[in-house]
């Protein structure tokens, strides 16, 4: 299933923030970017082939707190 056009144009245009913990080289860096709709993009710059994961609000502020909590250090 791929995105509208819509969506298309507003990841394009998203302000995506790398994570201060991500490799300094260009590599290991994990982005993330506010839209519309309280909806939220995520992408792997290792892998600029494979669209970004949408999530919903509710969905990643959930996993973000998770990992503050360290859920997620496996």
């Amino acid at each position: 299933m791929g995105f509208s056009d819509e969506l298309r144009a507003e990841l394009k245009a998203a302000q995506w923030t790398k994570s201060t913990l991500s490799g300094s080289n260009g590599g290991d860096c994990l982005y993330a970017a506010k839209l519309t709709g309280d909806r939220y993009a995520i992408r792997d710059s290792e892998q600029p082939h494979v669209p970004p994961m949408i999530l919903r609000g509710d969905v990643f502020r959930a996993f973000i707190g998770g990992a503050k909590l360290g859920e997620f250090d496996f």
